[in-house]
């Protein structure tokens, strides 16, 4: 379902015209050519710990090293046994006392990707459905993953089944990964699911306790998904993953859950998020103001839910390219 207003019609549809052959997508369906692209784009993020992270897990993933070495830390005073090649001498200088400069010596570890395909997941009103932006971002994280030299794993799933893939190096573990969520993207398509709302919920709950007993301490853990059926249990067991290992959850948005789109007349339409279904007013000002008032506060719930758990929460909408979110800095960073 596309959105656009009659005056611009054209224009618009050019414009996602070329962004889908750019992809290599259709916005719809999956295929191993546009998780490729991703394998030339990893510049885009890094995948190093967080300062705060490095220090709840001190040693697992980022290790400090006296005196000379791999990638600048921080600045200290001067202890017994220190390397005196390391002394910062303008610190010393400036403060009268003598300082060393701490390196961190970046070590192998695991990265995991949990990709949720559920039937949430499986809609698009403008560019991508989430769940094909969903697995862009996997795709991106996993060929940087390579790039840097870490083993890749991790899951993917939707409401009635998962595959799980342990972390491998080199190229093999990327592309073993890609096509399952190529095979589990078909599958999702083919079979969706119209389950109660609280069957949502326990099978997220159920995969986000696999993705625990997946997740070695000190792995960082990409979970990318819209956040549809988070909830206690499922924050339970996210919880108990953060306290060991960097969870960053990617939250996965479309452009009409964030607002309804513009209309020039009054019109009554059908929307469902793949579990429910109801009618919305579009045109009309004030049906506008109370939808978007009601989709914040549950985008609002869902982010406190996942900061509770521990993570680091990163928004990314599914109605603009990833590369050009993240080259914008239109996502968002909750903290």
């Amino acid at each position: 379902m596309k959105w656009f207003s009659r005056q611009s019609d054209t224009d618009k549809f050019a414009v996602l015209t070329q962004t889908l052959n750019e992809l290599k997508s259709d916005g719809l369906t999956l295929t191993i050519d546009e998780l490729l692209r991703y394998q030339s784009k990893t510049s885009l993020i890094d995948l190093k710990a967080s300062r705060n992270q490095t220090s709840r897990m001190s040693g697992n993933y980022l290790s400090r090293s006296k005196g000379r070495g791999m990638e600048f830390d921080e600045v200290r005073h001067y202890q017994h046994g220190d390397d005196i090649r390391a002394i910062d001498w303008r610190v010393t200088a400036r403060t009268g006392k003598t300082h060393t400069k701490l390196y961190r010596e970046e070590i192998e570890r695991p990265v995991l990707i949990a990709t949720d395909l559920s039937t949430s997941m499986l809609f698009g009103s403008q560019l991508l459905c989430k769940s094909v932006q969903a697995a862009h971002i996997a795709a991106l994280v996993a060929w940087h993953a390579k790039a840097r030299g870490d083993r890749l794993g991790g899951m993917v799933f939707n409401e009635t089944s998962h595959q799980e893939c342990k972390p491998r190096s080199r190229k093999q573990g990327v592309l073993h990964y890609l096509h399952h969520l190529e095979a589990m993207h078909a599958q999702s398509y083919n079979e969706q699911t119209n389950l109660a709302e609280h069957d949502f919920v326990t099978a997220f709950a159920q995969n986000c306790q696999r993705l625990r007993q997946l997740s070695k301490p000190g792995s960082l853990v990409y979970l990318i998904t819209d956040g549809h059926a988070i909830g206690s249990e499922s924050v339970r067991h996210l919880s108990q993953l953060s306290r060991h290992c960097e969870l960053i959850v990617c939250l996965i948005t479309d452009p009409l859950e964030v607002a309804l789109p513009s209309s020039a007349q009054r019109l009554n339409v059908a929307m469902t998020d793949g579990s429910q279904r109801q009618q919305v007013t579009l045109g009309d000002q004030h049906a506008a103001q109370t939808y978007h008032d009601k989709v914040s506060d549950l985008m609002t719930e869902r982010q406190q839910l996942f900061r509770q758990a521990g993570a680091r929460l990163l928004t990314l909408s599914a109605g603009e390219s990833l590369e050009q979110q993240l080259i914008d800095g239109a996502h968002q960073w909750i903290r």
